[in-house]
Order: C-alpha cells, then sequence, then structure tokens
C-alpha cells in the first residue's frame, strides 16, 4: 500500500499525496426521494403528486424489509426502481408489491447479479481488528491529517494498520457516521507515514457530487483501477440485518469485499467512497454504490487538498 506525505514549504501548504486504502461498510439513512420537478409556476399538481406517490412506495419498500434490495426514485418515469439481487424470491418481491398497496403499479423490478453485501472482509490494505478495509481519500483540518473511508468499517473499530500483522500504524478512529450514512474518520498518528493528497498517481484537487451519466474512476486494493458511469443516485440498499444505506451513488464499476471505503473519483474530483455492492469483476463490470464524499467532508470540517 502507498501513502504518501504533506510537505511544507514557504508561502503556503502544497501537498503531495498518495492514498490509503481502507474498506467498509454500512448505514441506515432516510430514503431521498427528490423533489418535484421545479417550473416557473413553483411546479405543477401532477409533479406533486408524483412526488408524493414516489415517497409512499419507497416508505413501503423499506417497511418490506426484504434484505438484498436497493431502490431509488426515477424522475423520469415517476417509477421507483427497485433493484434484487439472487437471494431475493419472487415471494418477497410479491411481499414488497403488497406493502405497496395502490401504488404497486410504480414499481419497477430489476434483477443484479450476486449478493448485495457490506465490503469488509480479511485481506491485504489497512487493517484494524483482523477486518481489511481501504483508506478513501486524505484529508485535513488546519495542521491535522486524516483519511475519510467508509463508515461500518470505523464503527467498533479504534486503531488502524498499514499490515495485517499490525506493525506499521497508521492511526485511530477520530470519527463514525453510521447508520445514519456510510462514512467514517480517521486521524494518522504516526508522523513517519507520508500522507500525500493522491488516489495512486491522481491529484486530489476538490470535491463536487455526482450526477447521472458521470464518467467516473474507481481504485481499490483488489480490484485495481477501474472506470464506469454513474447510473443513479440517491439509492437505498438493504443489506440484510438492520443494515440499511440511502442516499447512496449507484455506478456500474465492479468492486470485491475488503474494498468498502476505497476512492470514487472523476478527474481529480473526490466524488464517494465504497459503501457495498454485489459480484466480481470476473465479468468486467457490476453493480457498486458509493456513500457521497461531500456530507461526509462537511460533516467532519475537513478538506481534500
Amino acid at each position: 500500500m502507498r501513502i504518501k506525505r504533506t510537505i511544507r514549504r514557504a508561502g503556503g501548504l502544497r501537498r503531495t499525496r498518495t492514498l490509503a486504502v481502507v474498506t467498509g461498510l454500512l448505514a441506515a439513512v432516510a430514503l431521498a426521494i427528490p423533489a418535484a420537478s421545479a417550473h416557473t409556476d413553483g411546479g405543477t399538481g401532477a409533479d406533486r403528486s408524483a412526488a408524493v406517490r414516489s415517497a409512499a412506495v419507497g416508505d413501503a419498500v423499506l417497511a418490506a424489509g426484504v434484505a438484498g434490495t436497493a431502490w431509488h426514485a426515477d424522475p423520469a418515469t415517476g417509477e421507483v426502481v427497485v433493484t434484487a439481487d439472487r437471494t431475493v424470491s419472487a415471494g418477497e418481491i410479491a411481499a414488497i408489491e403488497r406493502a405497496a398497496g395502490p401504488h404497486a403499479g410504480a414499481l419497477r423490478f430489476e434483477r443484479t447479479a450476486g449478493t448485495l453485501a457490506p465490503h469488509l472482509s480479511g485481506g491485504d490494505a489497512i487493517y484494524s481488528g483482523g477486518a481489511r478495509c481501504a483508506a478513501g481519500f486524505n484529508v485535513v483540518s488546519g495542521s491535522t491529517y486524516y483519511f475519510v473511508t467508509a463508515g461500518h468499517c470505523t464503527s467498533g473499530a479504534s486503531t488502524w494498520y498499514a499490515n495485517a500483522s499490525g506493525t506499521t500504524l497508521l492511526g485511530t478512529t477520530a470519527g463514525t457516521t453510521f447508520p445514519s450514512r456510510d462514512f467514517g474518520l480517521v486521524r494518522y498518528t504516526n508522523p513517519s507515514v507520508p500522507v500525500p493528497g493522491t488516489v495512486g498517481t491522481v491529484d486530489i484537487t476538490g470535491a463536487g457530487n455526482a450526477t447521472v451519466g458521470m464518467s467516473v474512476t474507481f481504485r481499490g486494493p483488489v480490484a485495481g483501477v477501474r472506470t464506469g458511469v454513474v447510473i443513479s443516485l440517491n439509492n437505498t440498499v438493504n443489506y440484510g440485518g438492520g443494515q440499511t444505506v440511502s442516499g447512496l451513488i449507484r455506478t456500474n464499476i465492479c468492486t470485491y469485499p475488503g474494498e468498502s471505503g476505497a476512492p470514487l473519483y472523476s478527474g481529480g474530483i473526490a466524488i464517494g467512497v465504497l459503501s457495498g455492492g454485489s459480484g466480481s469483476c470476473s465479468g468486467g463490470s457490476g453493480t457498486s454504490y458509493f456513500q457521497p464524499i461531500v456530507p461526509a467532508l462537511s460533516a467532519y470540517g475537513v478538506t481534500v487538498y
């Protein structure tokens, strides 16, 4: 794993960075439903009615409590798109339709290969208590340096190392936002570890929000560098066991277990950190969900550099 250190220069702070890769995932967040389309007349009655219906359908899917499902509102069609992994039975899909009641016609179901699951497993990146994760982006507040990762990684984990044997200390958990969102913060405490502001060789110069169709890149300790596009926004994923995460970015990028927290970026702009997904990279693509980075930076008062 490669991590870079900051360099102080006269006249200002300039940092070359690399990125630590840590991975983890869990979170529960309220379902985000796009607001009714805004028009010059303040929005039509039909727009408002569609938004109310989408919210009701989303609440019904959440209440059905079917693990292995993810969903988002499609403003173009007024439907709520439910993605189901291979573990979801026809009976469970029927249960979701029953929960939606009179709004069941607004449901659209899709299948995804594999099983939706938090990406947390043993491996070779950043370790805490035998679990492997991936650092997303190096960040700074004043003169203190941190990295952002997934919240289910930092939840219950206090000390992080660069190797499985635990001989190279990185730092300690400074914050966990989970399950409301899925991001966490680790403070670097080992002064001998460089903390550059890069992802691999890519200099991260800012942070931004994802848009549908945006070209994005992922870098993980197992999958390596992968490219894809943003498929949808404001996705809610039910991983089972009370692990429901909302507000996520869906992409067609393949990822592996043990890569949660790893970075999603577009050019030099930080976009998000890996929450979870399904499948593997054997087919070259997959379904992965990312926690947006902007809320994490705002919550902790840190910035990329």
